[in-house]
């Protein structure tokens, strides 16, 4: 079998590379050391500079202004922008244009996603729910009148929710129905209140109240908000990859510095033993994240449907980045609690992808439940 990447997905890499070489992870004030959020707004310098790099339209049909290519070439990148901490939407946004590419009527795809393409109209996506523990689907219930839909609800931790132009959530209907939403930010009876994450990144608790929003604003498929949930989720165990890598170099950059008993630490057995133990759960990251973006590309059939994948990866990034950023502490010492060393950042962040959309024990339980539903053999 072959394993390697396609020339379009290396060259997205290259370009991503490119772009990131120059970002700096403590270009805004560590989150040790405010109370608030790092920054008011993400950074915009950087998303023209993926924009003008045709990044942001990755999985958006040549026919809209995109390159056309899958969520694999998606992960790609956002492996490459977890390593500098990029601070943009890069993964709501991909996700979101993925999910509006497949499902949404054509009039609102042509409305959004040119402008998605070239940076000009900046989209979130909500999949915490009310309390970040229920079916998000379940936190807004969405009604027709008419032609319209009227949206009533709240859905908390919404990633750069103040600062995004709209924002696609899931509802559900009196019968239970699943459906998605594109919300734009300033529409009548939408309330923004703001939220902090662990990494000092601004989220936003979205109120909605009497919201009514047009008929090709609602995608009604099922099958489109599930699409729109893996993609977040595989997306985020691709940003726990990049970041986990990132810090595992940092740790062998410094281990092979600090010098004790006329040493480098690097060559000590205990130290060695714990950072190819780290290497390993990376390895085990990369596998299970390919595994789960390739069904999500292909929609191959497997023995479990594409859930079940997502969730192994999803309980190899909460635990693999977990055990990658606190064995860094141990071993940089005092260095991982400095806050001029940025060390201490990864871990923030890393701390937030590990809950991000669940964390081990909650995918746990839904892969039981997929093997209770789908016994093997």
């Amino acid at each position: 079998m072959d394993f390697t990447f396609t020339e379009e997905q290396q060259a997205a890499v290259e370009a991503a590379q490119a772009v990131f070489s120059g970002i700096a992870p403590d270009s805004v004030p560590s989150p040790a050391l405010l109370p608030g959020a790092v920054a008011d707004d993400f950074d915009r310098a950087l998303w023209h500079r993926l924009a003008d790099a045709d990044l942001l339209g990755l999985p958006i049909t040549p026919e809209h202004g995109g390159a056309g290519l899958d969520p694999l070439a998606l992960c790609l990148v956002l492996r490459e922008s977890a390593k500098v901490l990029a601070r943009v939407p890069l993964l709501e946004s991909g996700a979101a244009a993925l999910t509006l590419q497949k499902y949404a009527a054509d009039g609102l795809r042509t409305e959004v996603l040119p402008q998605v393409a070239t940076g000009d109209l900046v989209v979130t996506a909500a999949a915490a729910g009310r309390t970040g523990h229920e079916p998000a689907e379940r936190a807004v219930e969405a009604r027709q009148d008419g032609t319209d839909w009227i949206l009533d609800g709240l859905q908390t931790a919404v990633p750069w929710g103040g600062a995004a132009d709209r924002i696609l959530l899931p509802a559900h209907t009196a019968d239970g129905h699943a459906v998605l939403a594109l919300v734009p930010r300033t529409h009548p009876g939408v309330t923004l209140a703001d939220q902090v994450s662990t990494n000092g990144e601004r989220l936003a608790e979205v109120g909605l109240d009497g919201v009514r929003l047009d008929d090709r604003e609602v995608i009604t498929d099922p099958a489109a908000w599930e699409l729109l949930r893996h993609l977040l989720t595989v997306g985020t165990c691709a940003l726990a990859l990049g970041l986990g890598e990132q810090v595992l170099t940092m740790t062998s950059d410094y281990t092979s510095k600090r010098e004790q008993f006329g040493h480098p630490v690097a060559t000590f057995q205990a130290v060695a033993v714990q950072a190819a133990d780290r290497f390993i759960d990376l390895r085990a990251m990369e596998a299970t994240l390919w595994q789960a973006a390739w069904r999500l590309t292909t929609d191959a059939a497997g023995p479990l449907p594409p859930a079940g994948d997502v969730a192994v990866a999803k309980i190899w990034a909460s635990e693999g980045v977990r055990r990658v950023v606190q064995t860094a502490q141990h071993l940089h010492g005092g260095f991982g609690a400095d806050t001029d060393y940025p060390l201490h950042r990864y871990h923030a962040w890393a701390k937030q992808l590990e809950l991000s959309l669940g964390p081990a024990a909650a995918h746990e339980e839904a892969l039981g439940d997929l093997l209770a539903a789908h016994p093997l053999g």
